[in-house]
């Protein structure tokens, strides 16, 4: 295998073994389709070893976000606010301080007066891979 397929399989594995709970879209007046959010919470990988996740808020007006993150026990762990519209903004965790807690991360807009939550669950597995090749 060679260096590239083995790094892009590592790093499939480390998506994969972060798995996001989302917290659903409730439909108003009997709609049938789901308005999709503006707000998306994303795993993009690693740096130093930890993870990195990227916040988008992708609102049309101008809002400001209250953005917190808790642990499972309720304890905040980081709270800021964003004004603006269209904004990106990445977080990365330090994994030594949060252990295998679950995280939840609430975004709430000032205007909208509406919040979503999402909830960051962190799983490892192992892989071991055995692989035959011909030779000769």
């Amino acid at each position: 295998m060679n260096n590239k397929m083995r790094n892009f399989g590592m790093m499939m594995m480390a998506v994969i073994a972060f798995t996001f709970a989302f917290s659903t879209t409730t439909l108003a007046n009997g709609e049938k389709n789901p308005k999709s959010s503006s707000i998306e919470l994303k795993f993009i990988g690693h740096y130093e070893n930890q993870p990195v996740f990227q916040l988008s808020l992708n609102n049309t007006e101008e809002d400001e976000f209250s953005i917190t993150f808790r642990d499972d026990y309720g304890n905040v762990l980081y709270s800021g606010k964003v004004k603006g519209s269209n904004i990106s903004k990445k977080f990365m965790l330090n994994i030594e301080e949060i252990g295998d807690n679950v995280l939840s991360v609430e975004v709430k807009g000032k205007k909208s007066d509406k919040s979503e939550v999402y909830q960051i669950n962190r799983n490892r597995s192992y892989v071991e891979e055995t692989v035959v090749n011909k030779v000769k």
